[in-house]
């Protein structure tokens, strides 16, 4: 049963650095941000895999929840400067 949760945490460190290239490349801020709030996303989800893993599901599901919650005020935060800043769709890909 350990191998599947390694199989899966290993197929989710793939997922997140395919995201990580939208979170660097993007065309946009908004495209970044996506990037960066889908890894934190996963990052929980890894982060349950590994407590799964070494049979300490307890300890790090308060971490999980610790960074979620990390995760979501940064988002917030970022997303509320760019708004005041100089507004997060002035940049347009498409012209």
């Amino acid at each position: 049963m350990d191998s599947i949760f390694l199989y899966s945490g290993l197929y989710l460190a793939f997922l997140m650095l395919l995201t990580l290239y939208r979170a660097v490349v993007g065309p946009t801020v908004v495209d970044r941000m996506i990037g960066v709030n889908a890894i934190g996303s996963k990052t929980v989800v890894l982060l349950i895999l590994i407590g799964l893993i070494y049979h300490r599901v307890d300890m790090f599901v308060d971490i999980a929840l610790a960074y979620a919650m990390l995760n979501f005020i940064a988002v917030l935060a970022a997303s509320r400067y760019f708004q005041k800043r100089k507004g997060l769709y002035d940049e347009s890909p498409y012209g």
